[in-house]
């Protein structure tokens, strides 16, 4: 096979999530068909006895704590990117809307969660349990979250750009939400470690000012830096990488999110080299770590996703309704508030492209069994809710049917 066929397969690979999908179903089928095998493949321990401060470095365990710094931190390299000047969120007050509909995004599954408990649990339940769940329909699967919004919407789209932040901003909530609600009560909060992360942004910001190019030290002296102080706070460490990316300079020119490479390969590599465009730190971070982060997924999906069947139960429709239901009317119903209020959508965003980016917000997927991990210990109940968080996974084929069927994508909005 040809270079060139090469990268075209690579290409598709990525554009459609083909790792993560695989993970999921290579998960799920590897679970039912010899459940033991496949807990005893996700908490093998690489190096016998390692352990980082007490706790055993797990396949599991360096998915979820290592590789997803580097995937939160590629979302945060988009966000940062499309509020630079000429960006979709640029100026900085295009966000509030977006910031409002993510408060929708979280409320609305939440208020639907306990709604449903009240209908579908009894006194006889162990509801103090039950209730721990209300975390999981917050999430939202950025990866095919935005792989869904730019077929329904098309390539440009500014709706993408709006779920991406929203994607992004309530994944960090959901991050908070384990920090503070499913923490160890064995290993409380410990904030003094957070001036870690405050030391992490000042020296990123003094490279910045050093000007420095390139963006490999700004991950590898502030990162740990970030990564320690969240984990020796007990937080989350998973958003380390939040926290130094938007001080990696970019370029002079932001082209919009998810097409600064295929600008520069319309301008010739000349003119982009005179614009600062295809060597600023903020791109080549992305540019050089994205086929790692995109075909690392399959190990994230893997390491998540294996549910045994048997396991739907109540709790499964309750994490899916709560997902389909709360994101939709919360994202849309705080979104018109904001335009309400004097906070516009985005140009080329009405009430249907709103409630449609509502609708794909509903994948929570893989992220709401990174919170469904947290919220349950008990083998039955996080199988169920894992079911309802991989059953969120049709919202996507749903998504795409249906703007597919009201011309989503030429519609003018309202």
């Amino acid at each position: 096979m040809s270079e060139t066929n090469k990268r075209g397969v690579i290409n598709i690979l990525q554009e459609f999530s083909v790792p993560l999908l695989s993970g999921v179903l290579v998960a799920m089928v590897w679970a039912n068909v010899h459940h033991e095998t496949y807990e005893h493949v996700i908490h093998w321990v690489p190096i016998a006895g390692l352990e980082i401060f007490g706790h055993p470095v797990t396949l599991h365990w360096l998915v979820n704590d290592i590789f997803m710094v580097f995937f939160f931190g590629i979302a945060a390299k988009e966000i940062t990117e499309s509020c630079l000047p000429g960006g979709n969120l640029n100026p900085i007050t295009k966000s509030i809307n977006p910031l409002m509909a993510t408060l929708g995004g979280v409320i609305g599954p939440v208020l639907v969660f306990f709604i449903g408990m009240s209908f579908l649990y009894g006194p006889t339940d162990d509801i103090a349990t039950l209730r721990r769940g209300w975390g999981i329909p917050t999430a939202t699967d950025i990866a095919l979250a935005w792989l869904v919004a730019r077929t329904v919407f098309g390539r440009g789209h500014p709706a993408i750009n709006f779920l991406l932040l929203l994607a992004v901003a309530d994944d960090a909530i959901g991050l908070a939400i384990i920090a503070i609600f499913y923490g160890d009560p064995h290993l409380p909060a410990r904030p003094e470690f957070l001036l870690l992360i405050a030391a992490g942004m000042a020296i990123a910001y003094g490279m910045r000012r050093a000007d420095v190019k390139s963006w490999i030290p700004y991950i590898a002296i502030c990162g740990p830096l970030s990564w320690l102080g969240l984990f020796l706070a007990h937080l989350h460490p998973a958003l380390a990488l939040v926290f130094i990316v938007p001080f990696l300079p970019g370029p002079r020119r932001d082209i919009g999110l998810f097409s600064e490479q295929d600008e520069i390969d319309r301008m010739g590599e000349k003119l982009a080299e005179d614009l600062q465009m295809e060597h600023s730190p903020l791109h080549q971070f992305e540019h050089q770590l994205k086929l790692f982060v995109d075909f690392g997924l399959f190990f994230f999906a893997f390491t998540n996703a294996g549910v045994v069947f048997a396991t739907i139960g109540t709790m499964t429709w309750l994490i899916l309704g709560s997902l389909v239901i709360g994101k939709t009317l919360g994202i849309t119903l705080l979104g018109l508030l904001g335009r309400l209020i004097g906070f516009p959508l985005p140009d080329r965003m009405g009430v249907r492209e709103l409630a449609m980016a509502g609708f794909v917000a509903a994948l929570g997927l893989t992220v709401a069994l990174f919170v469904a991990g947290a919220a349950f210990t008990e083998p039955m109940l996080l199988g169920q809710a894992k079911m309802g968080a991989l059953f969120s996974g049709f919202v996507g084929l749903a998504a795409i049917l249906i703007g597919r069927a009201l011309g989503m994508h030429r519609r003018k909005p309202e």
